[in-house]
């Protein structure tokens, strides 16, 4: 039987994410996960309670369920459970100090070796070895972790995804003895929330829904409106590189995000690909 108060909730939890008050039928199915999926926080602060393994397997079982390309199966999980393996990754993100205090870490993978090993253990010619391969096992990694997220959220678990760890993936392949052809998508701090955690606003709808035809002719416009929304519930409490692009007197996302990426960001990433065995071209 659907919950009224689910419809109100996904409307309340939509506006403010994308300053817009939609309809939602309160007579449709699934209101339910539907209002945990537009109410989702980011969580980086966990009670000190264990996830329980049977939890976790479980879990990791209703990722794995999700849709895979061509039914090839190429999204991995590894639950990083030694101390020292953990600590050796924590070492890496100082600045990140709610991975350690997360009960659990897992790092999602895009495994591109399994399809070439079935094809020669059936005797099979393996001719695709180039970009698309690299995409489709990435592609299927990360709609794991997200399909993991969604389950560990609807039992009432934060989670806080940890794209970083690409930064060093020379080592996490070596702590967590990757094999060729499987590279690290994202890590994922999971636990028990200690706290509600925040609901990010998000961009306009229109921004990133196209209809028949990629249009942003009103980006500029739309950016206006996004960064003087979010501003107003999450102001910046401080400049990113101050010193080499001063500091404006209005500072949204947008102005954040363009500093960012100014500066060269993981450009041994495609080397390290490559040295994985994949074939980019």
């Amino acid at each position: 039987m659907t919950n009224p108060t689910d419809a109100d909730a996904i409307q309340q939890a939509l506006a403010a994410r994308f300053g817009e008050t939609m309809a939602v039928d309160s007579e449709i199915g699934g209101l339910e996960t539907l209002r945990r999926m537009a109410s989702r926080r980011v969580h980086r602060r966990y009670l000190d309670r264990r996830v329980e393994p049977a939890l976790l397997r479980l879990l990791c079982a209703c990722a794995l369920s999700s849709p895979s390309k061509s039914d090839l199966q190429q999204g991995d999980i590894v639950i990083v459970a030694d101390p020292a393996k953990r600590q050796a990754i924590f070492d890496l993100i100082p600045s990140m100090p709610w991975m350690k205090e997360a009960p659990v870490f897992l790092v999602f993978c895009g495994d591109g070796q399994r399809m070439p090993r079935i094809s020669a253990l059936r005797g099979k010619p393996f001719p695709n070895d180039h970009l698309d391969a690299f995409f489709n096992a990435t592609v299927d990694g990360a709609i794991v972790m997200a399909t993991f997220i969604a389950a560990a959220e609807a039992v009432g678990l934060g989670c806080c995804p940890i794209s970083v760890v690409r930064n060093h993936c020379e080592v996490l392949r070596d702590v967590l003895a990757l094999p060729g052809r499987v590279v690290p998508i994202a890590g994922l701090c999971v636990g028990w929330p200690m706290a509600s955690g925040r609901l990010s606003p998000r961009l306009a709808i229109d921004a990133r829904v196209h209809i028949d035809r990629y249009d942003d002719g009103v980006l500029e416009a739309q950016l206006e409106e996004y960064d003087r929304r979010r501003t107003a519930v999450e102001p910046s409490t401080r400049q990113r590189d101050a010193d080499r692009w001063g500091e404006v007197p209005f500072y949204g996302w947008s102005e954040d995000k363009a500093r960012q990426y100014a500066e060269p960001q993981r450009t041994d990433f495609g080397a390290f690909v490559r040295a994985q065995g994949f074939n980019l071209d």
